[in-house]
C-alpha cells in the first residue's frame, strides 16, 4: 500500500497557527467552578483552589467575593491577600485598576454576573475578568447556571426564579477549565421535615436532577470546544460523526415532553441522532389515541425521527429495532405501581433492561 503524503500547509494556515499559539500562551487561563443550585459550595471550592495554589508558591489574590460569607470561607480568606473593593456611587465593585497594577499570577473573582455602575471601565464583572485575562492574569471564578444568559429561560422554567444580571454563554465557552461542583441533590434540598410533604420533596429532587444535567452537559460542551481549539492551534483537521443514537419510547401515558426534551439535549450534546418510537397496540381508547397524537406532535416539533413499530411483544419489538438501528440509549417511562404477579415474573421494564445488554436504559417515572 502506498504511503499517504500529508498535505503541505499554506502560508496563511501557518500564520493562523502561529497567531493562535501566541494568543494562547500570552492570555491568562480561566477556570470556572460551575454550580447547578445554591448551596453546592462553588465559592468554597474557588477559594480552596486559590489556597492550594498559594501554598504551592503562586502569587494569588482575591479580587471579589460574595458579600455574605460562611465561617469556612472566612477561614480561607484569612490565608489570602484580598484586594479591597472600591466604592463607586455607593456600589462596591471590584478594583480592576488596583489588580492590574498589582498584576498577580492568579486572581479569584466571585459574582461574575454583577453589573458595574456607570462610569466603570467595563459594564459587567465578567468583562473585568476578560480584561484581566488579556493582561496575562489567570482567573479562578464561580457561577451558578441560572446566571448564564442563554440558559436563563430554561432554568427559570425549572426553578421559577428569575435573574436580571447574567454572563454570556460564550464567556463560559472561552474557559480553559470548567468544573461542576457536583454535590448530591440531597445536600441542596430542604429537608422534608421543614414543612414539605413527600410529593414536594420528590418534585424538588426532580428539579435539582434536571439542573444538574444542564450543568454537566455544559461542562462537557466546554471540553469539546477545548479540543476543537487545540486542533485549530495545531493545524489538525478532524471530523466527528454521530456517536450516540438515542431512542425515546413513548406511550399515551408517558411523560413525553420531559423524555423527548432530555433526549434532544443529549443528542445535541453528543452530536447524535434522536428517534422517538411507539409500539402500536391493537385497541386503544379515544382518550389514549388523543394523548398519543399529542406526544407524537411533541416529537415532530423536536425534529426527532418518528417510528411507529409493529410487533406482538412490545419489549422484543423495541429491542429488535434498537439493535437493527445501532441505538446506544433507550429512554422509557415506568410506573412505580406494579401488579402482584409482576413481583414474581418481573415487570416489562425488567425484561427490557435484561435484554438491552450494552444499550443504556434510562427510566422516567410517570
Amino acid at each position: 500500500m502506498p504511503a499517504t503524503i500529508p498535505r503541505k500547509r499554506t502560508p496563511e494556515e501557518l500564520l493562523q497557527q502561529v497567531q493562535a499559539e501566541e494568543t494562547y500562551e500570552r492570555r491568562g487561563k480561566l477556570k470556572v467552578f460551575l454550580g447547578y443550585a445554591s448551596g453546592v459550595g462553588k465559592s468554597f471550592r474557588m477559594l480552596d483552589e486559590g489556597r492550594r495554589r498559594y501554598e504551592r508558591g503562586q502569587d494569588v489574590v482575591v479580587g471579589a467575593i460574595q458579600p455574605k460569607t460562611s465561617h469556612e470561607t472566612d477561614a480561607l480568606l484569612s490565608k489570602l491577600q484580598v484586594i479591597p473593593l472600591k466604592n463607586v456611587d455607593g456600589v462596591p465593585v471590584m478594583d480592576l485598576e488596583a489588580i492590574l497594577a498589582r498584576h498577580p499570577a492568579v486572581c479569584l473573582v466571585d459574582g461574575l454576573a454583577y453589573d458595574n455602575p456607570p462610569g466603570s471601565l467595563n459594564a459587567s464583572r465578567w468583562e473585568d475578568v476578560e480584561q484581566l485575562l488579556e493582561a496575562g492574569i489567570s482567573v479562578i471564578s464561580s457561577v451558578n447556571i441560572q446566571y448564564i444568559d442563554e440558559l436563563r429561560d430554561r432554568v427559570e422554567k425549572i426553578t421559577h426564579k428569575s435573574v436580571k444580571q447574567t454572563v454570556p454563554l460564550s464567556f463560559l465557552h472561552s474557559a480553559d477549565e470548567v468544573v461542576v461542583v457536583d454535590a448530591p441533590p440531597e445536600m441542596c434540598m430542604t429537608r422534608a421535615g421543614d414543612g414539605q410533604n413527600g410529593a414536594e420533596v420528590s418534585s424538588e429532587a426532580q428539579k435539582l436532577s434536571e439542573l444538574r444535567e444542564i450543568a454537566l452537559l455544559l461542562a462537557a460542551d466546554v471540553v469539546d470546544r477545548q479540543l476543537e481549539a487545540y486542533l485549530q492551534r495545531n493545524g489538525i483537521t478532524q471530523t466527528f460523526g454521530a456517536q450516540e443514537r438515542i431512542m425515546v419510547c413513548i406511550t399515551p401515558r408517558a411523560n413525553a415532553a420531559a423524555m423527548i426534551e432530555s433526549g434532544r439535549r443529549n443528542a445535541e450534546r453528543f452530536h447524535g441522532d434522536l428517534t422517538v418510537a411507539y409500539v402500536g397496540q391493537p385497541e386503544i381508547s379515544a382518550d389514549d389515541q388523543a394523548a398519543l397524537d399529542r406526544n407524537l406532535a411533541i416529537a415532530r416539533d423536536a425534529q426527532a425521527h418518528v417510528e411507529l413499530l409493529d410487533g406482538e411483544d412490545p419489549i422484543d419489538t423495541i429491542l429488535d429495532f434498537a439493535r437493527e438501528r445501532g441505538i446506544t440509549q433507550i429512554f422509557v417511562g415506568h410506573s412505580a405501581r406494579e401488579k402482584w404477579w409482576q413481583r414474581l415474573t418481573g415487570t416489562p421494564l425488567d425484561r427490557l433492561i435484561r435484554g438491552a445488554n450494552d444499550i443504556d436504559v434510562r427510566v422516567f417515572p410517570h
